[in-house]
């Protein structure tokens, strides 16, 4: 995983989507504020995956705010990571601790959490939220404000 910009795989390349999750298309880049403590906020409104019984796609918005410690997680390489769900059969809870697992395991951050706001299947939403434990304190962490499914009004 290149910590040196020159060595990224996919920033300012024509790069190809993964047809599966693969963790070997997340990169990182050195943090250059490590002795500061902030969060940073991924959301992906239009997240893709497929129900692992009836092959149906499953559609999901997920927030993912981290602590950086040493590292950063490079954009384009979650963007191509996340796209590799899209025909990746796994229930909603799965793909959404797997994706934060991966991660982690990635750039080793401080603090991580992910909501994972999945819409209706059989008329029922199903919502994942994970962390790691308590954010730092003194973190300024805006809420996720993600408005829950209340059907049609």
């Amino acid at each position: 995983m290149p910590e040196n910009l020159n060595d990224l795989k996919n920033l300012g390349k024509e790069s190809k989507i993964p047809q599966k999750p693969d963790i070997s298309f997340l990169e990182k880049v050195n943090n250059p504020k490590p002795n500061v403590t902030y969060s940073v906020r991924f959301t992906c409104p239009e997240f893709t995956s497929i129900c692992p019984v009836t092959s149906q796609p499953d559609f999901g918005y997920l927030i993912i705010d981290y602590v950086p410690k040493d590292f950063l997680v490079e954009s384009k390489s979650l963007k191509l990571y996340l796209l590799g769900y899209r025909n990746h059969g796994a229930f909603h809870e799965d793909c959404s601790i797997s994706i934060a697992q991966d991660i982690i395991q990635t750039i080793k951050p401080t603090w991580l959490r992910i909501g994972a706001y999945w819409y209706p299947r059989g008329g029922i939403p199903i919502d994942v939220f994970w962390q790691t434990g308590n954010p730092p304190k003194g973190l300024f962490l805006p809420e996720q404000n993600f408005p829950l499914y209340n059907g049609r009004g």
